[in-house]
């Protein structure tokens, strides 16, 4: 029986994620690779570890390529962000999306340019609520 499908990630799982989402479809040697390069020595077997359990939980497919095998995510990265918000919004702050953002900027982490960022999402936000 398979493992449920979570719908967030550990940090490890999501750092194999994000390199997986960049590139669309990969192979063990490539993550070993990206993650060698950021600093991260994981042995191949540790790979293939967290590589099967993704696949358990439904986040990943996998094919086979000769002898090894190619992943691929099952859903897009937009749509996961959406699904990891939402689900740190109801966890965290009671489903308050005011009180969120109300951390974020208690967190006095937010550079100039994300706070006309965000000021230009709530305009056009509002703008397409009207329509």
């Amino acid at each position: 029986m398979g493992r449920r499908k979570s719908l967030t990630f550990t940090e490890v799982e999501l750092e194999f994620m994000q390199v997986i989402w960049k590139a669309g479809e990969v192979s063990t040697d490539h993550i070993l690779e990206v993650l060698k390069e950021r600093g991260r020595h994981l042995t191949d077997g540790s790979i293939r570890k967290i590589l099967s359990i993704l696949v358990e939980k439904g986040h990943l497919t996998r094919r086979r390529d000769g002898r090894a095998f190619l992943y691929k995510p099952t859903a897009q990265k937009g749509q996961a962000d959406r699904t990891m918000v939402q689900d740190l919004l109801k966890r965290a702050f009671d489903g308050s999306a005011s009180l969120m953002v109300a951390a974020l900027f208690d967190s006095k982490n937010i550079k100039e340019q994300d706070l006309e960022a965000i000021k230009n999402l709530i305009a056009k936000h509002e703008k397409e609520e009207q329509q």
